[in-house]
């Protein structure tokens, strides 16, 4: 009996374990921006497209999906019909960003972790609204006072915004300036 309720506990830590080191495991890296990124919804070439972009990984695919767009990235996220088998979800950091006409090649961020401001003035790649990614909380509130919005995490941006076709508008929705995002 006493030999059993060993081998019992043993194989609850082993398999503990087990799930610790998966939840622990390291992100993949984001692959660089290059002429080859297509977006998934839109079928066209990232690079030909202004403000921030989205790229995820999973583990059933060795290419990123590539996005045109980080509302796209979020709303991909959100469809049930899209793989789960998400492993890193990254976006352009737009502190980071030459400008909003280039986001950049290799500024990325884990979403997760990153500052959006919704309901700018600016709009994304595709002239759809926008949830503007920032690796600093500084970073998103000093955007925000200059374009209006208002900074959210990852998961407290609406589904509504990245799903719905015509997002809530943000103060001054209709300002399309080309101001510099940093």
């Amino acid at each position: 009996m006493k030999l059993r309720l060993i081998w019992a506990i043993a194989a609850v830590i082993l398999l503990t374990g087990c799930k610790q080191d998966a939840a622990e495991a390291p992100l993949p890296p984001p692959v660089a921006l290059n002429a080859d990124a297509m977006g998934v919804f839109c079928g066209m070439n990232l690079t030909e497209h202004p403000g921030p972009k989205g790229q995820i990984i999973t583990a059933s695919r060795i290419d990123p999906f590539w996005f045109s767009s980080v509302r796209d990235t979020v709303a991909f996220t959100l469809m049930p019909d899209q793989p789960r088998d998400i492993r890193a979800i990254y976006v352009s950091d737009m502190a980071r960003a030459p400008s909003w006409e280039l986001p950049g090649e290799t500024n990325w961020i884990d979403a997760r972790k990153a500052f959006f401001v919704i309901g700018s003035r600016k709009q994304g790649g595709m002239g759809a609204a926008e949830a503007v990614p920032f690796g600093e909380r500084a970073a998103a509130d000093a955007f925000a006072a200059a374009n209006g919005g208002q900074v959210v995490t990852f998961d407290k941006i609406p589904s509504d915004y990245v799903l719905g076709s015509d997002p809530p508008a943000g103060p001054g929705e209709n300002d399309h300036s080309n101001a510099r995002t940093n």
